[in-house]
């Protein structure tokens, strides 16, 4: 269990900037200075709630909701009455005007203020918008913009049988000159019907697109060839927001790429995922739902993941239980410009997950982009092996570059005799090798196999056989072999040796007389940092 370091108070987040401007900083030390680039950072944006004070509309049950977007006017408050119920497909214009219109349900004074997360107890103070069998509850047009709903439920109309999107925003757009822009759900409930074919919660393939403080649940499709996301898009210039959501979903909780982008400018970008709590249901496991991973990224590139968590993500059929993946895809084979980079995993927490993050370094079956400059750093990875999970706190394969793995704690559960193969990384590159790589100030609980790779025994003979140009120091591995590895790096016996705080009650901070305090390449503590530290 991580429960005391999950459920201690995180200190106040830096602004995506800062915290950028700090890691780059702290993840570079003297010894990997040169051993790998970091990554660039996303542009970002504001997405706040401002109260508007322009004038207000008040929409009656039965009234033409359509009609009145229409008419709206920059500045103007769309108000919905709590607990009726609008029929959709609804479609948002393009105004005319930059300012923005409010759609908000009538009590919500009654939710839950800005910065605090809905949940299925609020739907009573909400307006529903529906989405029919086959079709939307809400979609853009060419240039939508300037939309804030705030407080409204989102969901297949009673009697649906299947719905490919709830939210669609995006026309299969073919340059950045038609994306629908500046939209933002803000404290909503978006969910799916329970034992219905429900796709995808919001498609989110718009510019300056957010969906903040809100609830995504439900979504799954009885298809094994049919993946289901909460959250995704994959033809977008972004910038886009997930933050502070819970977000469930069967297949991918949320997926990047999956499909063909219409053109190489349309690769997502510039991509916030701050404080959200990511969850899969263990009763997914029996159904016939395919179920993945909880966050992947099939093409993606300038991203910040910071301060979620990711909870539960169990070995099936259909996939091998890691909880994060990077996995660049030409998906369709006709966008060869498809890649993974400049992505950051900083300061999440990974609780009961089969295996924690695989990364790849290119598509083995069509032309895509390589994985270049990721950085995974201050993270808790709590292992478990779930529902036969193999046990991999980390994996890559394929090549790719630059990636620097840094101040990481893993807590690996799955081992003998529950599991077989648990271990801290699995490498195998069988036709190119993984180049500037920095593996440095880790500490792993014991493994079966520790780091090792396909065909190459632990330690030093995978890094010089699956990797170029690499880096590893300062790591805290128990119970492994320090013959096999590099000099400078750390194999007490137990885990008692280590000296957490608390290691029975989930604290795995270093306690003051730990040997490994101090101890790492940049003079902090090795493994992750203790949340209660100023950011």
């Amino acid at each position: 269990m991580l429960h005391s370091m999950l459920s201690a108070p995180r200190a106040p987040q830096r602004p995506a900037a800062r915290l950028w401007a700090a890691l780059a900083v702290a993840s570079i030390t003297p010894a990997a200075a040169l051993a790998a680039a970091l990554p660039a950072p996303p542009q970002t944006f504001d997405s706040s709630y401002v109260a508007p004070t322009g004038s207000r509309i008040n929409v009656v049950a039965g009234e033409n909701l359509q009609a009145v977007l229409n008419n709206a006017k920059p500045g103007e408050t769309i108000v919905l009455p709590a607990g009726a119920t609008f029929r959709g497909p609804f479609t948002l214009p393009k105004i005319v005007g930059s300012g923005w219109i409010y759609v908000v349900s009538s009590h919500l004074a009654n939710l839950p203020p800005p910065g605090t997360r809905v949940s299925p107890a609020n739907a009573a103070n909400m307006p529903k918008i529906l989405a029919p069998n086959g079709l939307s509850a809400l979609k853009t047009v060419a240039n939508s913009h300037h939309f804030r709903f705030v407080g409204i439920e989102f969901a297949p109309a009673p009697g649906t049988t299947l719905i490919y999107q709830v939210v669609a925003i995006g026309n299969s757009d073919t340059s950045p000159a038609t994306l629908a822009h500046h939209i933002v759900f803000d404290r909503c409930y978006v969910h799916g019907n329970p034992n219905s074919n429900d796709r995808r919660g919001i498609e989110m393939d718009g510019a300056y697109v957010a969906v903040v403080d809100s609830y995504i649940s439900g979504f799954q499709w009885a298809d094994p060839l049919v993946d289901t996301q909460g959250l995704a898009a994959w033809n977008t210039t972004g910038p886009l927001q997930i933050r502070n959501n819970y977000i469930e979903a069967a297949t991918e909780n949320v997926m990047f790429g999956g499909a063909d982008s219409r053109a190489a400018t349309l690769v997502p970008t510039s991509i916030e995922i701050r404080d959200n709590h990511f969850y899969k249901p263990l009763s997914l496991i029996a159904t016939q739902y395919p179920v993945k991973d909880l966050l992947e990224f099939k093409a993606a590139q300038r991203v910040l993941v910071t301060g979620n968590t990711f909870e539960n993500s169990p070995a099936t059929k259909y996939g091998s239980g890691f909880a994060l993946g990077i996995i660049p895809s030409n998906q369709g084979g006709k966008a060869p410009w498809s890649v993974t980079r400049d992505i950051a995993i900083v300061d999440n927490r990974f609780v009961n997950v089969g295996s924690g993050l695989n990364v790849s370094g290119r598509d083995p079956y069509s032309p895509s982009g390589i994985t270049q400059r990721i950085l995974v750093r201050d993270n808790i990875v709590g292992v478990t092996g779930l529902n036969g999970a193999d046990g991999r706190a980390f994996q890559f394969l394929n090549g790719g570059s630059d990636y620097t793995i840094n101040h990481n704690t893993i807590i690996n559960t799955a081992l003998p005799p529950a599991r077989c193969c648990s271990v801290v990384s699995m490498a195998e590159s069988k036709t190119v090798k993984t180049n500037h790589f920095v593996f440095i100030n880790n500490l792993s609980t014991p493994t079966s196999y520790g780091f090792a790779g396909t065909g190459t025994p632990e330690g030093t003979r995978t890094l010089n056989g699956q990797f170029t140009n690499w880096t590893f120091s300062r790591n805290v591995l128990v119970g492994r072999p320090a013959g096999d590895y590099p000099a400078g790096n750390f194999f007490p016996a137990s885990v008692a040796a280590v000296r957490f705080v608390n290691y029975a009650g989930g604290n795995y901070a270093l306690a003051e007389n730990s040997p490994y305090e101090n101890a790492g390449t940049d003079g902090m503590d090795i493994g992750a940092k203790d949340p209660s530290d100023p950011p």
